[in-house]
């Protein structure tokens, strides 16, 4: 980490940048099976899918720079190649077998839902730690998750837990 004028102590830009490093690695593991999906959807469904899933990839493409930016502001090394995300990457496994337009909801849905829970967890541990500015974006992508699950539930009544 790189010495910087940024008003935050050196441990907790070095806390924010491991933990935007970690959901940078599930932001581009979530743009890959966006684009997974968006390729490979097919049936009677498959023009608003294939639309939802390349504009749903774009956002979370987003959120990636995002992400890999604020690391980069504090003085780190965003870890974004895709071995470093298939690495470190806490969304579950997307199931190439998901071969339906219900199957690529269900396990997008799975993997949106993941992806906003892990983002409301580093809310909490950014803001404990002390970095709002983090956690403003933080909170910011997981209120996009919310809505891009929204959408993706939308189309199916997901089994409640």
């Amino acid at each position: 980490m790189y010495a910087s004028s940024i008003d935050l102590p050196d441990n907790v830009r070095s806390s924010s940048i491991a933990l935007l490093n970690a959901r940078l690695a599930d932001a581009i593991d979530l743009a890959a099976q966006l684009k997974y999906a968006h390729w490979n959807v097919h049936g009677p469904h498959f023009m608003a899918f294939h639309l939802l899933f390349d504009a749903l990839h774009d956002e979370v493409d987003g959120h990636a720079d995002l992400l890999a930016e604020r690391v980069a502001a504090f003085g780190g090394t965003a870890e974004g190649t895709l071995q470093q995300a298939v690495a470190a990457t806490a969304l579950p496994t997307y199931p190439t077998d998901a071969n339906t337009e219900h199957g690529y909801l269900e396990a997008l849905g799975r993997s949106l839902a993941a992806f906003a829970t892990k983002a409301r967890a580093a809310i909490q541990d950014t803001t404990d730690a002390g970095d709002l500015g983090t956690a403003d974006i933080f909170t910011e992508i997981s209120r996009a998750a919310d809505k891009a699950l929204w959408k993706v539930e939308a189309h199916f009544r997901p089994k409640r837990a």
